[in-house]
């Protein structure tokens, strides 16, 4: 029996095509660095977006990081996010010199608890960075409006949400920008790492583009430092910009077996993903918890079928954050929660039959354990 594990390889097949055109239009170009193709998707990935700029990056945890130092902030500030997120957000904090300070999480959505923003403002606050995690949007409207009452700025990490929207609003639009992932399972992957950030604020922009090219605006010459080597590479743009004219075809293969799984599981004792109001998911992954999360992920492993766990360790868990003031939070749901969440297959090629493989295995285990 084939283990049933995500793979670019089924997508590849389907659109090997398209993608060995885009890389062989590019090796055929003489430009390999900061050339047409990433100005091409800075301006669609923008357009898409309804924003003024884009700036293609190497990665999302720089596109983190370059949108904060942007906007000045560094050494001695304070930037309030979660703790239940893949840890280079907090690592692209730690690394402008900022501290993180976490909120606690909602325990049916699993996104930043909103309610607990007033009490974690202190006067060293410059930012707040909210995660859009598993394919949708933190509530925006209160953290603008604490933004707005304390004149913080706001970095989204959208890293796991391409194309969600709130309200009608697309994800990444709402603060003074946003930063964006495009690893390869991303809802917008490409065949390696990259990343981008988003800013209707040219200011911002300036300095994004100074600070992906070693605090220069022009060769040779540094204008400001920090600067870091922190450019989009030119073959992951123009594949990117393939793929981005797909990126709503990608999200409604994810919702489809995102309601396949609603349909076949709902009577079952796993709490299922529920939509906060206002929200459209997009479903990076499916995250589905059940108290004995380990016993599940074991017997499914035992019919090669294999889960993740998105995230088994919440960032203020881990030895390297222990010297963090933030470690000592008390975040209670984020940590009984990090024990029972877990992630179904979830991927745009993920065809019926293989998803009935996971539902059929899956039924039979969670007989089995609530009937013991």
């Amino acid at each position: 029996m084939t283990t049933l594990v995500w793979s670019y390889q089924d997508e590849y097949a389907a659109e090997r095509d398209d993608i060995l055109d885009a890389v062989d239009s590019v090796f055929s170009s003489g430009q390999l660095v900061l050339g047409p193709s990433v100005s091409a998707f800075e301006k669609e990935f923008a357009a898409y977006h309804g924003v003024e700029h884009c700036a293609g990056v190497d990665n999302g945890t720089n596109a983190v990081k370059l949108a904060l130092e942007a906007l000045g902030i560094g050494p001695g500030d304070e930037v309030i996010t979660v703790s239940n997120t893949a840890a280079p957000t907090v690592v692209a904090i730690t690394g402008t010199g900022a501290t993180p300070k976490f909120v606690d999480i909602d325990p049916v959505t699993y996104l930043m608890d909103t309610a607990q923003l007033a009490d974690a403002v202190t006067e060293r606050t410059r930012c707040v960075l909210p995660v859009h995690l598993y394919g949708q949007c933190v509530p925006m409207d209160p953290v603008v409006e604490l933004a707005d009452r304390h004149g913080l700025h706001i970095v989204e990490d959208c890293a796991q949400a391409h194309g969600a929207r709130q309200h009608g609003r697309l994800a990444g639009t709402t603060g003074a920008a946003a930063a964006f992932s495009f690893y390869p399972t991303k809802v917008l992957g490409a065949y390696g790492d990259g990343g981008a950030t988003i800013t209707s604020r040219p200011e911002v922009d300036k300095n994004l583009r100074r600070l992906r090219y070693y605090g220069m605006e022009e060769r040779y010459y540094v204008e400001a430092l920090p600067g870091h080597n922190s450019r989009l590479d030119e073959v992951q743009a123009e594949i990117l910009r393939r793929k981005l004219r797909r990126l709503d075809d990608y999200i409604a293969a994810r919702r489809a077996v995102a309601d396949r799984y609603r349909e076949a599981l709902s009577d079952t004792s796993l709490v299922l993903p529920q939509t906060a109001p206002g929200n459209d998911h997009v479903y990076y992954v499916y995250v589905v918890r059940h108290p004995a999360r380990d016993t599940i992920i074991e017997r499914l492993r035992e019919n090669d079928i294999r889960l993740n766990v998105s995230y088994p360790w919440p960032v203020h868990t881990m030895a390297g954050f222990a010297h963090l003031e933030a470690a000592k939070t008390a975040l209670p749901v984020t940590e009984r929660l990090a024990g029972e969440i877990f992630s179904l297959p979830m991927y745009p090629s993920l065809t019926p039959e293989r998803q009935d493989r996971v539902i059929e295995c899956l039924r039979t285990v969670l007989a089995a354990i609530d009937g013991a």
